[in-house]
């Protein structure tokens, strides 16, 4: 967090107040204390791992993905990446292996115990499963994000997308009104909310949809710097959720791509020529695709923000009845995880599915991550390393969020360390106390890493 704030500070001319403000939020957006464009994120990553390239310890190759996985004996063996720009291959034999894919690729190429889509309660006991049989392609929408600046007096309007008439006109069972529009659904109390794109000045603290996820604030820079702020496009009108992306043909699942990215196209051409404004006109024609703030010649994100991946049949599975206020009845506080080995908090946030289910969004107990979570049952040298661990579609509403993700990485990367110099396997490790504890004591003292909370049952989110 700290080199992404140093990192905003001096590459432009920043205001005193931005320039000494400790906790500088560059953006000013609502949704969190820290938000920033992508490209501060990177920086401040490539800086953290330049020590380790410059020593050849990590090699980073962009633009590839597996396309296959050797195994043997319940062990992986190797991985084959291939570069998708020039289609050249390359195999790399290693003792363990991590996957951080979005969709949890490995899991399906070394046909590692999986499950994807809903379970049913007779499964998990959870108050919120499905009630009746587990369906596999009830997941949860997916966002094909976008940046944008607004210039008044401009006209910066895209081409007409292809699939505009179609999205103009569509408006699913359990909507309030067309998709493309400014009512939606209230995700915790599944009231009708009316919230548009700008509701007040922009250099006023108002809560419109420009500063839910904005950027980059302006006026933290001397005067004329920058000609606009900057706000990031994920909301609820370009959530996709005409068909699922895992389970199907690759024919499928790039038609519901592709149907993704019509949409978010859709919705800022909607905004940009009839979208009402506060004046009583139509549309805001200002309103400008930053391609280069994503990096891409579209304008939209290098990747649609996935919700949820493949996740490991694991040696333990977190379920509601562990983190949901609703669901822990009388208990304070959530399940203690001997084996914890992180920590996070958020809300049981499921967005609509696939199969027409609205927003699930439940109040949950600040929670640890288990050790248990992030042990397949059956393969000994492979560790998810994001939201694919053995949580249930449930619970991943919670566990699925970046900080979360980040601390399931942390984890897996001391993990497999630890195994490595001490020649282990997970299941080792969490099943020999000793192990466990030792291990523990690395993840706090040396890597400081929480994996308890200071006061577990004080406040629900």
């Amino acid at each position: 967090r700290e080199p992404s704030r140093v990192y905003s500070r001096p590459n432009s001319p920043p205001m005193p107040r931005a320039r000494f403000d400790y906790h500088l939020n560059p953006g000013l957006g609502y949704v969190s204390p820290l938000c920033h464009e992508p490209r501060v994120a990177l920086s401040a990553l490539i800086e953290l791992l330049a020590p380790y390239r410059a020593n050849r310890q990590l090699q980073i190759l962009k633009r590839h993905k597996p396309v296959a996985v050797e195994q043997e004996h319940d062990r992986f063996q190797a991985v084959r990446l291939r570069d998708v720009e020039k289609g050249i291959e390359r195999v790399f034999r290693a003792s363990f292996f991590l996957d951080a894919s979005e969709f949890g690729d490995l899991l399906e190429l070394g046909q590692v115990e999986h499950v994807i889509g809903a379970e049913s309660q007779d499964e998990t006991g959870e108050p919120h499963a499905l009630s009746g049989p587990a369906d596999p392609l009830d997941q949860q929408a997916v966002t094909w994000c976008f940046a944008i600046d607004h210039i008044p007096g401009e006209d910066n309007t895209i081409e007409k997308p292809r699939d505009y008439d179609f999205w103009r006109n569509y408006k699913a069972d359990f909507w309030p009104g067309p998709q493309l529009g400014w009512t939606f659904i209230d995700p915790q109390t599944l009231e009708v909310r009316h919230q548009a794109i700008f509701e007040g000045p922009t250099d006023e603290n108002v809560r419109d949809l420009w500063h839910f996820r904005r950027i980059l604030y302006k006026g933290h820079f001397a005067p004329d710097h920058f000609a606009s702020d900057i706000t990031l496009v994920n909301w609820p009108q370009v959530d996709y959720w005409l068909g699922p992306l895992l389970g199907v043909s690759e024919e499928e699942r790039q038609k519901h791509l592709e149907g993704a990215r019509q949409l978010s196209l859709s919705f800022l051409y909607w905004m940009q020529t009839e979208a009402p404004r506060r004046d009583g006109g139509r549309g805001y024609r200002g309103l400008r695709l930053r391609n280069d703030v994503v990096g891409t010649i579209d304008g939209l994100a290098k990747h649609v923000y996935v919700r949820e991946s493949r996740r490991i049949r694991a040696e333990f599975t977190v379920l509601e009845q562990h983190i949901g206020v609703e669901a822990r009845g009388s208990l304070e506080g959530a399940e203690i995880f001997p084996d914890s080995i992180g920590i996070g908090s958020y809300r049981i946030d499921l967005h609509p599915s696939t199969r027409g289910r609205t927003y699930v969004d439940l109040s949950s107990w600040p929670f640890q991550i288990p050790l248990g979570a992030l042990i397949p049952i059956r393969v000994e040298n492979l560790l998810p390393a994001c939201k694919n661990i053995g949580t249930t579609r449930i619970t991943n509403g919670a566990y699925r969020m970046h900080p979360v993700e980040w601390s399931i990485g942390e984890a897996a990367g001391a993990l497999a360390s630890y195994c490595l110099a001490r020649h282990l396997t997970p299941r080792q490790v969490r099943n020999k106390p000793a192990l466990l504890e030792d291990f523990q004591r690395l993840l706090q003292d040396v890597l400081r890493v929480e994996i308890a909370w200071p006061s577990p049952r004080a406040t629900a989110r």
